[in-house]
């Protein structure tokens, strides 16, 4: 029985090596190939230095050998760390700092993202590139899988990992002005992939898509509980997300049978897929998190899909999926949102009011907090955010508890079942991905021509939240807001960098001489429901 997360990619290839793990249109790998590929991966990162409990970054776009480095890095007993291949070389260098990376996997492409000095800020013992090294060699050990791994042997290194031992870190936004990782081991995965393998009835028949990045947590379900099954994993093309006609096709192509992603990109795919003219019978379930999927638009899908069924997930990147309600029905009538369920199995959901009182009943609203194998080990170096994050549990008599605090406010309907009310503070969800806009602030800050900036929220049906900005300049300053943009370009992934900045020459005040982002808020609010 697996009690890591590698062993399960060993065992379904004992099951059956010839079947297909992984693919990205053409390019695939059965479970005998992603099994052999990744302990050579693992034997050469040992042989230069990587040693249980180390940090190995991946900066790669998808592929079946970035899946294969996936299960390489967790089998030398290390962590693997992945930065969206889409973020700019200044986020892989903040990230890389944090955890100290030993060993970074790439292309030689994105490896030119990287600026010169990035070696001297973040010291490791070699760098690995899926392809060719560059033209322009690192200054430290360098290796290219197609030279380098073809001498490793193919059988598991003899590694001991345990459970609780590091599996991955997931970096979010941070309301300092960096990001945050978040620790999360091999139990605490496994608990959620066990749970997903019998909720969804995953077998090897099954084909999933792999729509999220490596670095957002939908991936985990994606990648861990298809090999867990030994079914296959089809990786979505980078991109064809925005093109909803290709994606359509792409799942009738595939024939994707369990699909999992943020809800803006199945609002896309129901109102200009054309799913009318495409035979999606393969699909059996279709999955969403990450945001609140607007009620309307399920419906619309689920009458153009009426086959599948429909789950929505819940769960903060430090818990994964927490929670979760499956639709069965939408009526014509229904405009409330979606819940956001029950507790996952082996996983505890506490909402507590304002008194300090279980939430127990319709018509009281508590703050939700998460127990259980699934919740996280802590934020990675920052023992402080982590500590302000959990509580001890009230409710635990005679024993020491810890409860992770989500931030989200909830109440409970007549089923039962937690619905999601709102946020705790400025941390928000757009595009699926979650934003602290104190980061956003901090970065554009810092731009030298900026004297103060509010980055705020408006309500978007299709992606939960567009960023807006309010910005004054210093004195006698020049700059635009395609400037500004820029230089946040330079340092946040795209779904960070404000869809709109206003510069005024002045902000509002609340009476104690704070920013008054309620109004600023209700300003742009209102600016936007204007015709």
């Amino acid at each position: 029985m697996a009690y890591v997360l590698h062993q399960l990619l060993t065992e379904s290839a004992e099951r059956n090596p010839n079947a297909e793990a992984v693919r990205l249109l053409d390019q695939a790998l059965n479970y005998g190939e992603l099994e052999a590929l990744s302990n050579q991966i693992a034997h050469s990162l040992i042989a230069n230095g990587v040693e249980p409990g180390d940090r190995v970054g991946i900066y790669l776009q998808k592929s079946p050998a970035a899946i294969a480095s996936i299960f390489g890095i967790m089998k030398t007993g290390a962590c693997y760390v992945p930065v969206d291949a889409n973020a700019p070389g200044l986020r892989l260098l903040e990230i890389g700092r944090q955890c100290a990376f030993r060993a970074l996997v790439t292309s030689h492409t994105l490896y030119q993202k990287l600026d010169a000095s990035f070696h001297d800020e973040c010291p490791m013992s070699a760098v690995f590139f899926v392809d060719k090294t560059p033209d322009t060699a690192p200054p430290l050990a360098t290796f290219s899988f197609p030279e380098a791994l073809p001498t490793q042997p193919v059988e598991p290194p003899g590694v001991e990992v345990i459970d609780h031992d590091l599996a991955y870190i997931l970096f979010t936004s941070g309301s300092t002005g960096t990001p945050k990782g978040v620790i999360l081991s091999h139990l605490n995965a496994l608990t959620f992939v066990n749970w997903s393998v019998a909720t969804f009835g995953i077998t090897a028949a099954d084909r999933l898509s792999n729509h999220a990045p490596f670095n957002f947590d939908l991936s985990v379900f994606d990648i861990f509980v298809a090999i867990k099954a030994g079914a296959a994993i089809s990786l979505v093309p980078e991109g064809l997300a925005v093109f909803p006609l290709q994606l359509a096709s792409f799942i009738q192509d595939q024939k994707i049978t369990v699909w999992y992603s943020v809800p803006m990109v199945l609002t896309l795919l129901q109102a200009r897929g054309k799913l009318e003219q495409r035979n999606l019978q393969s699909l059996r379930w279709v999955l969403f998190a990450g945001e609140v999927f607007p009620t309307k638009h399920l419906r619309a899908l689920m009458e153009k899909l009426p086959h599948p069924r429909y789950a929505n997930l819940y769960g903060p990147t430090e818990t994964n999926v927490c929670a979760y309600y499956e639709v069965r029905s939408l009526p014509p009538e229904q405009t409330a949102p979606i819940p956001i369920g029950k507790a996952c199995a082996n996983t505890d959901l506490v909402a507590i009011d304002s008194n300090g009182q279980r939430v127990s009943a319709p018509g009281t609203e508590g703050l939700l907090y998460a127990r259980g194998s699934t919740v996280m080990q802590g934020y990675y170096g920052r023992p402080e955010n982590t500590a302000a994050c959990f509580i001890p549990n009230p409710f635990a008599v005679g024993r020491e508890e810890k409860l992770y605090c989500t931030g989200d406010w909830v109440t409970l309907d007549e089923n039962g079942d937690y619905l999601f009310v709102g946020r705790k503070d400025h941390m928000i969800k757009t595009r699926g991905y979650r934003v602290e806009l104190g980061e956003i602030e901090a970065v554009m800050v810092a731009h030298p021509a900026v004297d103060e900036v509010v980055a705020l929220p408006i309500p978007d049906e299709a992606i939960g939240n567009t960023i807006h900005a309010v910005v004054t300049l210093a004195d006698s300053a020049s700059l635009d807001s395609t400037q500004l943009k820029r230089h946040c370009a330079e340092k946040l992934p795209a779904y960070m960098v404000p869809e709109k900045i206003e510069f005024r020459k002045s902000l509002p005040r609340t009476d104690n001489g704070k920013i008054d982002r309620r109004r600023l808020l209700g300003e742009l609010t209102a600016t936007e429901k204007k015709p």
